[in-house]
């Protein structure tokens, strides 16, 4: 019998080989027919999907340059030579996933959301526990501590005993409040809705965050506090929220809730966008900027878009 440990490795490899694949060029409806059996065969199957998704980005180069040399030229012939590299660059990805960014701690989670995905608990002191897409939390609620493993988490407990949370780069004692916590590669963002929380981070002295207030932990300690923007967290209604805001940092943004790959051209990257933009479908939120805005979406698969700078009309 395989261990749960292999069973994982066996899916990261395989959902690493179905997205070069489909990156190619040349699935054809059998092969997306197959791709979707395989995902709704095992949990384990779809929770690797999407996380290849997600991180896939970091690679497209190479796959993307063989894709477009065989549309240059195509013939069979080509097709079993892109086919043979795409299996080769494939074992990247899929080492990578496995012994960088897929942690098994992030498999063996009490509590995980995919791409896209968020998801309300009520833990056992009656504390209310969000998390957001492609995260990942370990719940002790015995010792009365919470380890977020990846990506982001909201937090409100409403009694005087503390919960502590537990990030790379420090601790977070909550009682009485309401926090949200973000952790990404190069740090982690502390932000105070309600109350007050104390602080340790890796390096140097404890501290307390206020309501309305909010702080960056690194490795090297804390940063400056600073004021908290409400619209931020708008995640926990399904909402992402812009005002004024950069269109790259807005894309940026939205694509950590889409599977598959989003791309857009750097002219626009200082576009503006304002508004309320519903999450549970982000092609509508696609659709909506390309009215809005002087920009195109192009879309080689639902899992592969582009947008460009619309064409001025003749």
């Amino acid at each position: 019998m395989n261990s749960p440990t292999h069973d994982v490795r066996q899916a990261v490899r395989a959902a690493a080989q179905w997205l070069s694949l489909l990156e190619s060029g040349h699935a054809n409806e059998q092969d997306w027919a197959n791709l979707q059996r395989w995902r709704d065969s095992c949990a384990s199957h779809e929770h690797a999907w999407q996380k290849a998704q997600a991180l896939r980005q970091r690679f497209t180069e190479l796959p993307s340059a063989l894709a477009l040399k065989s549309l240059d030229r195509p013939d069979p012939g080509r097709r079993v030579v892109l086919k043979r590299a795409l299996g080769a660059v494939a074992l990247v990805p899929a080492a990578w996933l496995i012994s960088r960014q897929l942690p098994l701690e992030v498999w063996r989670a009490d509590l995980h959301t995919a791409t896209g995905e968020r998801k309300k608990v009520q833990l056992a002191d009656g504390s209310a526990l969000q998390l957001n897409t492609a995260s990942a939390v370990d719940v002790d609620m015995q010792n009365r501590r919470l380890k977020l493993i990846e990506g982001e988490m909201s937090l409100k407990v409403p009694g005087a005993s503390p919960l502590t949370v537990q990030t790379r780069f420090g601790q977070i004692l909550v009682s009485q409040s309401e926090v949200c916590v973000r952790q990404e590669a190069n740090g982690c963002r502390v932000s105070v809705y309600n109350g007050a929380v104390q602080l340790q981070p890796l390096r140097g002295a404890a501290l307390t965050l206020r309501s309305g207030q909010q702080i960056d932990l690194q490795a090297s300690g804390a940063g400056a506090i600073g004021p908290f923007d409400a619209s931020a967290p708008g995640w926990r209604e399904g909402v992402l929220m812009a005002k004024d805001q950069p269109l790259g940092d807005f894309l940026r943004e939205l694509s950590t809730y889409r599977p598959g790959v989003l791309r857009w051209e750097p002219a626009l990257e200082t576009l503006r966008v304002t508004g309320s933009f519903r999450l549970d479908d982000t092609d509508r939120v696609l659709a909506l900027l390309a009215v809005s805005l002087p920009l195109e979406v192009h879309s080689r698969t639902r899992y592969w878009v582009t947008l460009t700078p619309r064409k001025n009309s003749v």
